[in-house]
């Protein structure tokens, strides 16, 4: 459990956010959940952990870059059996419609089980794909699943089914 966000031996000391080593991102929407936590913890004991899990990152560059969950070289990914499905797909049509140059995406997949790890991509609306894949992470949700989604098209989303 993490220590500053819980506190077994001194109750009057919790930290959240920016304030907490908890080892979740640094960002405003993990320091909100932080703070539920540390609340919850007061009110009602330390019954809450502060695991945000898979929380997105974005990189608002020109294309955006965005991550969620495992690069290939994590100590918890080379201890699972897992796929790794890596293009650059500015010869997409979702990108040639744009004009956008430079796109791609690498995502982690486990063999056993068929979740999501990790995604990672580059390109238009990166910052709003990435929400798709830290759900599916977050939720434990299968790649034959999310390929059965019809998503808008022509859209980024759209891709999804072809980057699994």
């Amino acid at each position: 459990m993490n220590e500053y966000l819980q506190s077994t031996s001194n109750p009057s000391v919790y930290a959240a956010g920016d304030a907490a080593a908890s080892g979740n991102p640094s960002l405003t929407p993990v320091a909100g959940f932080e703070g539920e936590v540390v609340a919850d913890n007061l009110l009602h004991g330390n019954q809450r952990t502060g695991d945000a899990g898979a929380v997105p990152t974005v990189a608002f560059t020109i294309p955006p870059i965005a991550s969620v969950g495992l690069l290939e070289n994590d100590k918890r990914a080379r201890e699972l059996r897992f796929r790794t499905h890596f293009e650059q797909t500015q010869d997409w049509y979702a990108s040639r419609r744009i004009g956008e140059r430079r796109s791609g995406f690498k995502v982690l997949i486990e063999e056993q089980t068929e979740r999501v790890l990790g995604a990672h991509l580059l390109g238009h609306n990166a910052e709003e794909i990435i929400n798709f894949f830290a759900l599916a992470i977050r939720s434990g949700i299968r790649v034959p699943d999310l390929k059965k989604m019809i998503f808008s098209y022509p859209t980024h989303a759209a891709n999804i089914q072809y980057m699994l």
